[in-house]
């Protein structure tokens, strides 16, 4: 069975950093595109960033240059850390692994950024 376990997500000050941190278990994140999402209150959930077996990543325009996601695959973690937060980046931030039809979701952490 897989399961994605999301950590440190919580409340920053706007300017302020997080990292998020996911492990995988039940399956080995060197043959998955890995990556988060997040979803804000009333809103569709959308793409934050991804990284591919080989080390390629993919942002979304709203926080290129403010966020960053690595792999660790000896680790079997995928980490997002999180500079110059600002109160939109206020959501629930999922993991997830995919590949070919196969995906997986974690049970995702809250990011409030507040002053």
């Amino acid at each position: 069975q897989v399961h994605l376990v999301e950590s440190g997500g919580g409340l920053v000050q706007p300017g302020g950093s997080l990292r998020l941190s996911c492990t995988a278990k039940g399956i080995s994140f060197s043959t998955y595109t890995v990556g988060w999402y997040r979803q804000a209150p009333g809103k569709q959930r959308e793409l934050v960033a991804t990284i591919i077996g080989g080390g390629g990543t993919n942002y979304a325009d709203s926080i290129k240059g403010r966020f960053t996601i690595a792999k660790d695959n000896a680790k079997n973690t995928v980490e997002l850390q999180m500079n110059n937060l600002k109160p939109d980046d206020t959501a629930v931030y999922y993991c997830t692994a995919r590949r070919f039809g196969e995906i997986h979701w974690g049970q995702g952490t809250q990011v409030t950024v507040s002053s």
